[in-house]
């Protein structure tokens, strides 16, 4: 087995532009923890993995920290820690992190028959962040195993020093502070339900064939993920208008990766959300309306001026006196305030696509599955998110409702359309 190296030697160092935000929002109802897990096709050897977890750590330096209270912000410190230890897998997978119990990590992994998971603090990176940290360890494991893996594409070589660039915080270096964002968006739809226990979610997958959703997204002249965003806006239009009730705006809200707009390798946070919505109160739109709403609004939103007057924005808000100096307990308080009132108000639904997985070749026959679970949030009944190796894509609700009828009708409409689609769910 690999030796342990040294690792890259830092005190600690600011959370990013999208970070601060998490650890004041960190609560047992919103947890701000995500999900990425690896199926392979044999059982996992918990001491294996935890010796390839070993190795790959010096390689992430992001993820070798803890959080800790400042005067005026929350930052993150060295760890002093090897790493985290690998645990077998939960019923209640993305609950929050606790700062101060444990080993003190704001990643976790863990193991349970063929998978291998890892659940992860928003605060430290995004989804492509922890694709990158997940796929390496899962090579390293493979590795340890007997097999000859390369470095390439989201598995990073563990022998090379970490580019300074990976610990950058990008909001900041392409913000031109030209131009504001105004937030103007009004309180949306939500489904009625009942909600789950606290620290609990229903996570319902569907597992299909990439090539087919390719060509029916193809046929009707859109990407895959405004399809599948004006299937959930189809979905609780047609929901919201059979409860009866005052109709709201319906939107869905969409993650956009700025890796593919700005030339960043960073592992921190790097992405914003774009709204897309409709107004039922306008008349009842078809779903080929809706498609034709949904890749409208992304393709315009996606302008690269108007990406960065969102981040400057951020950044603005971030830099200003009034905020930057208040201690942190009255920030806080505020976010907690903020939290409460407005927190997922503006977006009826979620949907986060990593897309197809860039690995090395050797990698793909030893996969069974990639799974991108969001979190739970506070409102949302439809957070969801996708990823594609090979020829599957699975597609995972993270529901914080008892009733299921918004993944039934998700997956059945895919059925009619042709769509062989296989579920797995925690539900009992």
């Amino acid at each position: 087995m690999a030796e342990n190296r040294q690792r890259p030697s830092f005190d600690w160092f600011r959370l990013d532009n999208a970070g601060i935000l998490f650890p004041g929002q960190n609560t047992s109802k919103w947890s701000n923890i995500f999900r990425f897990t690896i199926e392979l096709k044999e059982d996992i050897d918990p001491d294996i993995l935890r010796q390839a977890l070993l190795n790959v750590m010096p390689r992430f330096p992001g993820f070798d920290v803890r959080m800790r209270k400042g005067l005026f912000w929350y930052y993150l410190e060295k760890n002093p820690l090897p790493a985290p230890f690998v645990r077998e897998d939960i019923q209640n997978p993305c609950y929050r992190v606790k700062f101060k119990e444990g080993d003190r990590f704001l990643f976790r992994v863990y193991y349970h028959g063929k998978r291998i998971s890892v659940d992860l603090f928003h605060a430290i990176s995004d989804g492509y962040g922890s694709a990158n940290f997940t796929c390496t360890l899962v090579a390293e494991y493979l590795r340890l195993k007997g097999h000859s893996i390369p470095a390439g594409g989201f598995v990073k070589d563990i022998h090379e020093e970490p580019p300074k660039t990976e610990l950058q915080d990008a909001f900041h270096k392409y913000a031109r502070h030209k131009a504001g964002h105004a937030i103007t968006d009004k309180h949306v739809y939500h489904p009625k339900g009942t909600p789950v226990p606290k620290h609990h979610v229903n996570f319902t997958s569907g597992i299909m064939s990439f090539p087919d959703i390719k060509r029916i997204a193809k046929e009707k002249g859109v990407t895959i993920t405004e399809f599948f965003a004006a299937m959930l806006m189809d979905i609780h239009c047609q929901k919201q208008l059979r409860e009866s009730r005052k109709q709201k705006e319906v939107s869905v809200q969409v993650p956009i990766n700025l890796r593919n707009i700005y030339p960043s390798d960073t592992m921190r946070n790097f992405s914003v959300c774009l709204l897309v919505k409709v107004n039922p109160n306008l008349g009842e739109y078809t779903f080929d309306e809706l498609l034709q709403q949904v890749a409208l609004q992304l393709r315009l939103e996606r302008d690269e001026k108007k990406l960065n007057a969102m981040i400057s924005q951020h950044v603005k808000l971030e830099k200003n006196p009034l905020l930057k100096y208040l201690p942190l307990p009255v920030k806080n308080l505020g976010l907690s305030v903020a939290t409460l009132v407005a927190a997922e108000k503006t977006a009826t639904a979620y949907l986060s696509n990593l897309g197809p997985l860039d690995l090395p070749q050797e990698m793909y026959p030893l996969i069974e599955k990639i799974v991108f679970t969001p979190g739970p949030g506070i409102h949302h009944a439809a957070r969801c998110g996708m990823a594609t190796i090979g020829d599957k894509l699975i597609f995972t609700f993270a529901n914080i409702l008892e009733e299921a009828d918004i993944e039934r009708e998700f997956f059945t409409r895919l059925v009619k359309m042709g769509v062989h689609v296989k579920i797995e769910s925690n539900r009992n």
